[in-house]
């Protein structure tokens, strides 16, 4: 059992979390397996999405398993779209003119009324308890809520609720630093900001992140590749490696282009010479329920 943040100094702690889980049953059936299997360590859960009952049904049958809340104010995809689950409330700052959430961050932090975000952050947390989800943690779909785009972010929020249910969150103390170079000033400094915040309310906190574009891995050899070198290249600390796993299916293959590299990303990690990297290199696979459950020892 971790006693104290001290205890990650010295080794290298890896978290490998899917994201999208609930997003569509490809995305169900594969997160679920690698969970199963322990070829991966956690999950995020996007309660508004349309297979998001099938997943927390899984966590309810499994609760051993580390499942977060992926905090969703968008809905990219063109023709598969989700909706606010604040039904009780006025959501309209956070939709386009058809009732969905917008395609992107930028249109959240542009038009999105802060007290409408502190609706349906809540909503999507307590519709996950009321299916029999034990949150590890919140993290956020697409970065919305980060103020990347123009430096509007709704971070102290989430931090409320982190407080309330307990719960780490994903934002690296150490800022990766070709994302340092292309931030403009004035997002860094409230980035910056949040960090040394979250801190000082006792939230944990991963020292790194590390997440790929589907895209880059169209090519399986190239996805393993990438994986490989990232992992010998860990950094003494905590990371958080995610992915986006799902199975080849013409219901993925419908919603996202990305498919493949999706499909490639599913099959990575059970990948015999990854399994031989992750043991060689003796890195310690750990959970966000593991920083969970020490943020939590650490409050009382």
């Amino acid at each position: 059992m971790l006693q104290s943040r001290d205890d990650f100094k010295d080794g290298r702690y890896l978290i490998i979390n899917a994201d999208d889980f609930g997003m569509s049953h490809s995305t169900n059936q594969a997160v679920m397996e690698l969970l199963k299997g322990q070829y991966i360590s956690s999950a995020s859960l996007m309660m508004p999405c349309p297979w998001a009952r099938e997943a927390a049904c899984f966590c309810r049958e499994n609760p051993d398993v580390s499942v977060g809340i992926h905090l969703t104010f968008n809905s990219e995809w063109k023709y598969y779209k989700w909706r606010p689950t604040a039904l009780s409330y006025n959501t309209d700052s956070l939709t386009d003119d058809y009732g969905y959430f917008y395609d992107s961050a930028y249109a959240v932090e542009k038009y999105a009324d802060p007290l409408q975000v502190r609706w349906e952050i809540e909503s999507q947390i307590e519709k996950a308890l009321a299916m029999g989800v034990e949150p590890s943690h919140l993290d956020n779909h697409m970065g919305s809520l980060y103020g990347l785009s123009i430096g509007r972010d709704f971070l102290s929020i989430v931090f409320d609720f982190c407080e309330k249910y307990g719960l780490p969150f994903r934002l690296p103390k150490n800022v990766d630093r070709d994302m340092e170079q292309k931030l403009p000033s004035e997002v860094k400094r409230v980035l910056y900001a949040r960090i040394a915040e979250a801190e000082d309310r006792g939230i944990m906190l991963p020292d790194y992140l590390i997440g790929f574009s589907t895209e880059e891995h169209i090519d399986y050899a190239v996805c393993r590749q990438q994986i490989i070198e990232t992992l010998v290249n860990l950094k003494p600390g905590v990371t958080e490696l995610y992915i986006h796993p799902a199975k080849d299916s013409e219901e993925l293959r419908a919603i996202t282009g990305s498919w493949k590299g999706r499909h490639n990303e599913y099959l990575v990690f059970q990948d015999p010479e990854v399994r031989n990297v992750i043991t060689r290199e003796n890195i310690k696979i750990i959970s966000w329920k593991d920083l969970r459950d020490l943020q939590r020892r650490r409050r009382k």
